[in-house]
Formats: structure tokens, C-alpha cells, sequence
């Protein structure tokens, strides 16, 4: 499998288990607060992959970028409190639809500090799926309420974190990555748990355990394509999540989709079929190249 397929595949994987994630994070909502539900999502994904730390015998830990991690825990923590915070104030759909200003964040500081090269067809696909949400929105009907507020400054938090990430996966394994930050957000999460404790019902712990697995999927999944491909490259598929959010609101909570948002769907698909297309091209062309010179 090449390169840029397993990136492509990974990146799916991982929009379509945070997607999920947030959703039962929702779920969970309903009976514990943000701070219980915050707490309990890293404990028990840090109980998940803790086998595995013991495994590799503390070694998962080696790092040499340990201020890393750590700044871009810290900017996780408020990031994530911000979010949980949103979804009981802002409908799920205008959530993940606000999300999609982090692919042209992203895009902007990877340029600016990763010193990729924007390629036309990524710009376009960006643009395409820009243009796929504002169908499915029709913005000029949202308010910037305090909700919206909270997602407008976690979009730049997550962005930063996206960079981080990056930079990390360039030295880290994914795991490690993962391990670390599981680690910090656990005991971040601790600190504001203890002051705002209530006991979680056990709904809410059954929400959270799998909001935790598919989290660590979709972690973990994402960090590993950020380490086969540039940052910029996995930007224009987030729009996907904006098309499962959707089915998540007609399927569980009542909302249907009207024609703007299966037009939407169509015109955010034709961004992905284009980029997909193209970078498959582009790996094929860079093996032919090798071939080539060793030949």
C-alpha cells in the first residue's frame, strides 16, 4: 500500500471516530459535567493503552521534545474544556461546522512555520470544501453567542495543536505522542475533577469508556498520518466530518438533512475525490522517480 493511501485511509478513520466521540461525549453530557466527563475520557483511554506502556516498559516515554508535549498539552486542556463546553450550548451540526476553520488555520501556520509547499490542487480542495460547507450552513443565520465564541477560540487552539503535532511526529513515534499526552490530560483533568467532583452515573461512564476508544482510534490514527505526509495534505478531508455529523443528527438526534446539506455532501465529495485523486497520482509519480535514479 503506498504512502499517501494509508495516509488517506487513516485520515478517514480518524474523522469518523472523533466524530463519533463527540457524540457520545454529548450523550455523557446529560448526566455528569464537563469537568467529570473531561477527567474520565483521558483516564480510562490512559487505562487502554497503559498495557502497553507497561509493555515497553516505560520506554514509550524516551522522548527529547518533552517541552513539546507539554506546551501542546496545556493547549489541549483548555481547547478541549471549551468544546465540551460548546456542545451544551450550540447544536452539534454548527459545532462541527465551525471545526472547518481549523483546515485553513492549519494550512496558513503550516506554510508559516512547517515551511510546506501549498500545492494548487490542495488550495482547491480547501476551497471546494469551503465552499460545501457554506451550502450546507448558509451562514448570515448564526448568532456569535458565548458558544460560539468558546469554538472560535478552541478552532485556533486545536490548529496550534495540529502544528505541534506535526513537529512531534517528525522525532516521536505515534505512540508515544499519544502516551504523553493521555499522561498529561489525565492529571490536568484530575485537578479540576477534584474541585468540581460529583459522582459519574453509570450512563455516563459507558458513554465516556467509548468515547475513550474511539478517541485513542482517532488519535492515534491521525498522528500516524501527520508522520507519512505533510500537514497541509490531510487538511481538505476534515470536511468530511462535516457530512457525518449530519448523518449523526438525522439518525440520532431527530434533525433532517434538507437539500442544501445533501448539496453540500455532493460538492465537499468532489474535493475529496479531487485530492485523493491527485495525491495517489503524486505518489506514483515519486516511485516511478526513484525507479528511475536507481536504475
Amino acid at each position: 500500500m503506498s504512502k499517501n493511501l494509508l495516509a488517506i485511509i487513516l485520515i478517514l478513520i480518524s474523522i469518523f471516530a472523533g466524530s463519533t466521540m463527540g457524540v457520545l461525549i454529548k450523550f455523557a453530557q446529560n448526566d455528569v459535567s464537563i469537568y467529570i466527563a473531561a477527567f474520565l475520557r483521558f483516564l480510562i483511554g490512559f487505562i487502554f493503552i497503559f498495557p502497553y506502556i507497561l509493555k515497553t516498559k516505560f520506554k514509550v516515554y524516551k522522548t527529547s521534545n518533552i517541552l513539546l508535549h507539554i506546551i501542546r498539552s496545556l493547549l489541549n486542556y483548555p481547547a478541549m474544556l471549551l468544546t465540551f463546553s460548546a456542545l451544551m450550548l450550540v447544536p452539534y451540526e454548527k459545532i462541527s461546522a465551525l471545526n472547518f476553520l481549523v483546515p485553513f488555520f492549519v494550512t496558513i501556520l503550516a506554510v508559516l512555520f512547517l515551511k510546506e509547499n501549498i500545492r494548487i490542487y490542495r488550495i482547491s480542495a480547501l476551497v471546494i470544501g469551503f465552499i460545501g460547507m457554506l451550502i450546507i450552513l448558509r451562514p448570515g443565520i448564526m448568532d456569535v453567542s458565548l458558544g460560539i465564541q468558546m469554538v472560535l477560540v478552541a478552532t485556533f487552539f486545536w490548529s496550534i495543536i495540529i502544528i505541534l503535532t506535526k513537529q512531534l511526529t517528525n522525532k516521536d513515534s505515534s505512540i508515544t505522542i499519544l502516551t504523553y499526552m493521555y499522561t498529561f490530560m489525565t492529571f490536568l483533568t484530575l485537578i479540576t475533577a477534584i474541585i468540581f467532583w460529583e459522582t459519574p452515573t453509570t450512563n455516563s461512564i459507558i458513554y465516556l469508556s467509548l468515547a475513550a476508544f474511539v478517541g485513542t482510534i482517532s488519535h492515534f490514527s491521525i498522528n500516524h498520518a501527520f508522520k507519512l505526509v505533510d500537514v497541509s495534505m490531510t487538511q481538505p478531508f476534515s470536511f468530511i466530518g462535516l457530512i457525518i455529523a449530519s448523518f449523526y443528527g438525522y439518525f440520532l438526534f431527530n434533525e433532517s438533512p434538507d437539500i442544501y446539506t445533501w448539496l453540500g455532501a455532493i460538492v465537499i465529495f468532489i474535493g475529496i475525490i479531487i485530492i485523493t485523486i491527485r495525491e495517489l497520482k503524486l505518489d506514483k509519480e515519486l516511485v516511478r522517480a526513484k525507479v528511475n535514479i536507481n536504475s
